[in-house]
């Protein structure tokens, strides 16, 4: 069974996608950009853009009853190689122990103010 998920709370889709799909015991969660409480794009330095978009997965994957221990690949897209570094402080920060496996490329997004975007997939099964 697929079951979009919306979740309260979370940034609204720019387009036409879900934050969350879950397929089976597998969680997909689209990529997040630096979007802010109030529903707009945040700019500023690498690690402010990083902790935004990793609040908003973490949101997402709470309202699907999931967490980030529970995340088993991310895949992060940075404008600039260079912030390669200071995204990677605060990627520790949220995933700590629970290390997912990860691919990190340099990208050039169509927002060009934006520095950083993450998905993510997640394995929790339905109890």
């Amino acid at each position: 069974m697929i079951e979009r998920i919306t979740p309260p709370g979370v940034p609204t889709p720019r387009g036409p996608y879900s934050p969350a799909v879950r397929a089976g015991d597998f969680i997909y969660v689209a990529g997040q950009g630096p979007i802010d409480a109030t529903n707009k794009m945040s700019y500023g330095d690498i690690q402010h853009e990083t902790r935004l978009v990793l609040t908003n997965i973490q949101k997402i994957l709470e309202g699907c009853g999931a967490t980030m221990a529970d995340v088993v690949k991310c895949s992060v897209f940075l404008a600039d190689g260079k912030d390669f570094g200071a995204m990677n402080e605060i990627y520790a920060q949220f995933f700590g122990e629970a290390k997912p496996a990860r691919t990190t490329v340099e990208t050039k997004f169509a927002d060009p103010k934006m520095k950083v975007e993450i998905d993510c997939i997640a394995y929790k099964p339905k109890r």
